[in-house]
């Protein structure tokens, strides 16, 4: 069955893992610094040398974090400021702004998901970021979220709310098979579309399979069969608006079973860094991707998908970037 869509996207980013200290302890996560020695922060000379390596290749510097280091660590903040030299700086968001600043004057357009924020916050980062993220998961309550007070389902649906009143494209999505039921997942999907139909602003879903992490407390369950997956795309399918692409990760599944069921974008792959959160699992490269999907043809988009191009739904401060990497279309221009 071939899916009715003239064809599959991806995007080209450099992954900015801007610190591993979080308040939640999920109970998958090896991202999460055990303790202060296993901590790090990135400095503004270590960023400036990623996003200088993908010049020219990415179009988008993804930024990821532990949730609310401040509150993980009383010292986070003395360490920020003495890590980055930034002593304007009083947390995470305020540093990651400045980095998004340095991202955009670097040619890059960045994608922040740094967990639960305020209206406030979001509103701090949203003139510098083409599109944010947050991960939904589950709307169960799970016991590998048990230490995870940034896991909680109403919390979660509550900033993907708080993103569609400020009308920032958004990135959500589903982590299957850590102790959530079938229908658990059909909750989940249905209650991104009620946000969606009331704020529009969801431009794609993950279906993201766990994969048992060393040293976790979950490393000895099974993660999710490709069939388990296959259900999970075909409800997503029939439940999400057209509107919303369904995103597979290339780099943790078949994709092109799923795409046949209706995932219609494979995320954003880096050539130049790891995936931090799933770091045993390499990005393919672009000629791997389009010979997996093949027949399916592979476009490159933005971190911002077409339709909120169209909408207009970006800042000036990236204007200029829109303008010299979209194309007629809103992909991503091929020269």
């Amino acid at each position: 069955m071939k899916p009715n869509y003239k064809y599959v996207t991806f995007s080209k980013n450099v992954f900015i893992p801007v610190t591993n200290v979080c308040r939640n302890a999920c109970a998958y996560c090896v991202f999460r610094a055990r303790s202060m020695k296993d901590a790090y922060l990135i400095s503004v000379e270590r960023f400036l040398a990623l996003i200088k390596r993908a010049r020219g290749s990415a179009t988008e510097a993804l930024f990821t974090a532990g949730e609310k280091p401040e509150l993980a660590n009383p010292h986070f903040k003395d360490w920020l400021r003495s890590t980055t030299g930034c002593c304007s700086c009083s947390s995470l968001v305020e540093y990651t702004k400045e980095l998004c600043k340095l991202a955009i004057e670097h040619g890059l357009l960045p994608h922040c998901n740094l967990g639960i924020m305020s209206s406030e916050e979001l509103l701090e980062l949203r003139a510098v970021n083409a599109s944010m993220g947050l991960m939904l998961e589950t709307t169960a309550e799970l016991e590998a979220h048990k230490n995870s007070p940034g896991k909680v389902p109403e919390v979660r649906l509550e900033m993907i709310a708080r993103a569609g009143e400020l009308k920032i494209p958004f990135t959500t999505g589903l982590l299957i098979g850590i102790g959530e039921k079938p229908e658990d997942r059909i909750q989940a999907l249905e209650a991104l579309k009620s946000l969606y139909d009331e704020y529009r602003h969801i431009q794609e879903v993950i279906i993201q399979p766990f994969v048992p992490k060393p040293f976790t407390p979950m490393w000895d369950v099974r993660p999710p069969g490709l069939e388990e997956l296959k259900e999970v795309i075909s409800a997503a399918r029939a439940i999400l608006p057209a509107e919303i692409a369904i995103q597979i990760p290339p780099n943790l599944t078949s994709p092109k079973e799923l795409i046949e069921l209706g995932a219609s974008d494979l995320g954003g792959i880096s050539e130049h860094t790891i995936d931090y959160i799933n770091p045993e699992s390499p990005w393919p490269g672009e000629a791997e991707l389009r010979e997996a999907i093949a027949p399916f043809v592979l476009r490159e988009r933005l971190p911002i998908y077409p339709s909120f191009i169209k909408r207009g739904w970006y800042s000036k401060e990236i204007s200029h970037l829109i303008a010299r990497y979209a194309d007629e279309e809103g992909l991503r221009r091929r020269y």
